[in-house]
């Protein structure tokens, strides 16, 4: 009998799991499996799996929505900052995973990336399409403005942050330099956001409150920040820099500041635009990830698999 994928999820989510928007890559590995014959279970994810433990191999493959966890047979699995590309990782997910090894190389970018770079364009910035839910209606920036994205605490909690919350928006008013800083609270944690918002203006900072849509905003702002947001890399579709204060494993296609008083050299850099955009976008989404449009997809997950140790026939897949 051939060894099993067994995908490891929240429980209120295993029914009917594969038509769920963000567990799409789980949904296209258990047809797979299926249709080849091999054995696919459904298990609960514990939070060991998001504790950066090392797991214990038990013969089967293991997959872990949006885990952090390392061990023979063991992946973590989440969407990669656009929504269709994934994570299917040994180490992790986004700033956990293994592409937080690599360092970008112009020279090493695939020869498509304009090409690739447009697909993405069109896909995305073309569609308005961004992970979370954005203002349907048009939003007017000031173009000489710095962009703040919110994350809640997610990142401070997983220990990526560089700066805090409240630490990193008292950097980028004080680097602004007369220009204007809008701030937007991240759509899942809006109430949240408001309130940290509402905090920092009582200290004296002087913040804008917006509710644009992420795309709106980027095309018109002069720059973007935030502790290490998808909102980087989709900086990129537009052809513009942005600054992150917190550990991301696109760290090296962006600007970084991991200090107070080095914001204001980070705003600097990062207001020059990226010459190489195009380049940096391929590199990562072609090197580090999976695309759910991608025709060879099912070709792509079997040399995951394979190179964990579980080559087609030890699944018991056949064609």
């Amino acid at each position: 009998m051939g060894a099993r994928v067994v995908l490891h999820l929240p429980r209120r989510f295993h029914a009917g799991f594969a038509a769920k928007a963000h567990l799409a890559l789980h949904g296209r590995i258990a047809a797979m499996v299926a249709r080849r014959g091999g054995e696919v279970v459904l298990a609960p994810r514990s939070d060991e799996m998001l504790s950066g433990a090392t797991m214990g191999g038990d013969g089967d493959l293991h997959i872990v929505e949006s885990g952090w966890c390392r061990g023979p047979g063991w992946l973590s699995a989440a969407v990669a900052y656009l929504p269709d590309f994934w994570h299917l990782d040994p180490e992790g997910v986004l700033a956990d995973s293994t592409a937080r090894f690599a360092v970008y190389d112009p020279a090493g970018a695939p020869a498509d990336a304009a090409t690739f770079a447009d697909g993405l364009r069109a896909r995305y910035v073309g569609s308005r399409k961004s992970r979370y839910r954005q203002k349907a209606a048009r939003t007017a920036v000031d173009p000489e403005a710095i962009v703040v994205f919110m994350q809640g605490r997610m990142p401070e909690w997983r220990g990526h942050a560089y700066l805090s919350t409240p630490d990193m928006l008292a950097a980028v008013v004080a680097a602004a330099e007369g220009r204007p800083v809008w701030i937007k609270p991240h759509p899942v944690t809006r109430d949240e956001g408001l309130k940290a918002i509402l905090a920092a203006q009582d200290r004296g900072l002087a913040l804008i409150p917006t509710d644009g849509h992420v795309h709106d905003l980027l095309a018109g702002a002069a720059v973007s920040v935030s502790i290490n947001s998808a909102i980087a890399i989709e900086a990129l579709l537009h052809r513009k820099g942005s600054v992150i204060s917190g550990r991301a494993d696109f760290a090296t296609m962006v600007t970084e500041c991991r200090t107070a008083g080095g914001m204001s050299a980070a705003l600097a850099r990062a207001l020059t635009p990226p010459p190489d955009a195009d380049a940096r976008l391929a590199w990562y989404f072609q090197r580090h990830c999976l695309d759910l449009m991608d025709p060879m997809l099912e070709d792509r997950l079997l040399d995951r698999f394979a190179a964990m140790g579980f080559p087609a026939d030890r699944l018991g897949l056949g064609t």
